[in-house]
């Protein structure tokens, strides 16, 4: 390491695994080098709490994927309780940047400001009737079923056959949400007002459908195994969908386990279940019809050709279904005054530093996409930071022109931001509320924003505020 000596004031925008990943790996590399290098770093957060699609975008029923929230708090509870003035990453949360700050107030403040915002919005999907009542978003279901604080508190759930698009871990987890049973979902930390909503889902049959074949499926092995666990729940497959697909020749490992899991459930004997979850494979979307509402659904049907471009063979199949779930993808959420890239939905940048921009950088899914799993996020963030930390050694990072701290601005404006002590007695909070519930669980997540602000808040006007 460099021993010339580096003092940085840095501020992330997003407090989701591709910003904290970032602090983190910014902190260890001042820290690592030989000299007197300190760096300061504030957490910028639209939401009261931290953690990002971890806390609002994945499946209730996956602890193990939630487990990732206990390393994400150690990089941000370094230096917890009498130590908390030493912390290099300070969390300041509900504070969205272009409302309640701008851009501007912020790189007046810092040598540099990292974009993580990510992506919440789903993807467009061109079809005529994508537009009906009935035909939603994967994304805003997630938020839902998530307890998200800015969506409704409800979901028609009146369907009892429904289409869900995609063949990637969005899809399957909207599709296993919808299918299971709710019982099965009591001892998660799942909102007792989506838990009141999917008691009284009339779903009988869901089906997931992919453009392409089952050896091009974007799942993980978990993932579709947990499909084939759901109690009273049968899965169906479509033997004219696995036409000429040799598990032997999967391209690697992880594939072959998956179409290894696809055929043992083809192998399975016609089931009794309630409920039935239908995986169709080569079905590209033409239209969603109905009237004033979604009644059907058509596909056509596709295949590869001999250089394995996917090419549509000219056969329609109706579905009559009464909802529609689109997981087609993501679309990044821009920062007001950022430079954005409306067709990509990501911000233009090369290796993470922003164009045409000195001292903005951007990781995560809006620097490279909404695509990879949480390990490709902190690679992505390694170089936006490598890169940092090298323009700060080249000079070429201009010094904040204010010293105000960004708290006193927010305290100025009457913003309610959280910070660090308050998400602890937030969290505190619901897991007290689910130690107390009636099915017993690690925590009762509380959904209204107001509410979760309030805990937080009080907390912090009982200690005193890291400045």
């Amino acid at each position: 390491m460099s021993s010339t000596s580096l003092s940085l004031r840095v501020a992330i925008v997003g407090a989701g695994p591709a910003g904290i990943y970032a602090g983190n790996l910014l902190a260890n590399a001042v820290a690592a080098r030989e000299g007197n290098g300190k760096v300061e770093i504030d957490l910028f957060e639209s939401l009261p709490a931290p953690y990002g699609l971890i806390r609002y975008g994945v499946a209730p029923d996956h602890p193990r994927i939630k487990g990732i929230v206990n390393s994400l708090h150690e990089m941000l509870d370094a230096f917890p309780d009498e130590d908390a003035a030493r912390r290099t990453i300070r969390f300041i949360g509900n504070v969205e940047v272009g409302r309640d700050i701008s851009l501007d107030e912020l790189r007046e403040r810092y040598h540099a400001v990292i974009l993580a915002t990510g992506a919440i919005r789903d993807a467009a999907l061109d079809i005529p009737g994508v537009d009906l009542p009935g035909s939603y978003g994967a994304a805003d279901f997630v938020a839902w079923f998530d307890g998200h604080p800015d969506v409704a508190r409800t979901w028609p759930l009146e369907a009892s056959s429904v289409a869900v698009i995609g063949n990637g871990n969005v899809a399957l987890d909207v599709a296993r949400v919808l299918a299971k049973h709710a019982v099965d979902l009591r001892t998660t930390e799942i909102p007792d007002n989506v838990l009141a909503g999917l008691e009284s889902s009339a779903v009988t049959d869901v089906h997931v459908f992919g453009r392409r074949g089952p050896a091009d499926i974007k799942f993980t092995p978990i993932e579709l195994r947990e499909l084939g666990e759901v109690n009273d729940v049968d899965i169906v497959l479509h033997d004219e969908d696995f036409d000429g697909v040799d598990p032997a020749s999967a391209t690697n490992n992880q594939l072959k386990v998956m179409l290894r899991t696809l055929n043992s459930w083809r192998d399975r004997p016609a089931g009794t279940a309630s409920r039935r979850l239908h995986l169709h494979f080569w079905h590209a979307p033409v239209e969603i019809a109905g009237d004033g509402k979604v009644e059907s659904i058509r596909f056509e049907r596709t295949r590869t050709d001999a250089e394995g471009a996917l090419v549509r063979t000219g056969e329609f199949h109706d579905y009559d279904v009464q909802a529609v779930y689109r997981a087609v993808g993501y679309y990044g959420t821009r920062v007001v005054d950022a430079p954005f890239d409306e067709a990509r939905g990501v911000i233009p940048n090369e290796g993470g530093r922003v164009d045409g921009e000195p001292g903005l950088y951007a990781t995560g899914w809006i620097k490279r996409g909404p695509v990879g799993l949480i390990g490709h996020t902190k690679s992505d963030a390694l170089e936006t930071i490598t890169n940092l930390v090298a323009d700060a050694e080249a000079g070429l990072l201009g010094a904040p022109t204010s010293e105000e701290d960004v708290l006193d601005v927010l305290d100025a404006s009457g913003t309610e931001y959280t910070t660090w002590d308050g998400w602890l007695a937030l969290d505190a909070h619901e897991r007290a509320l689910g130690e107390s519930h009636v099915h017993t669980r690690e925590r009762v997540k509380v959904v209204p924003r107001e509410e979760q602000v309030s805990v937080s808040r009080d907390a912090q006007s009982e200690s005193a505020l890291v400045r």
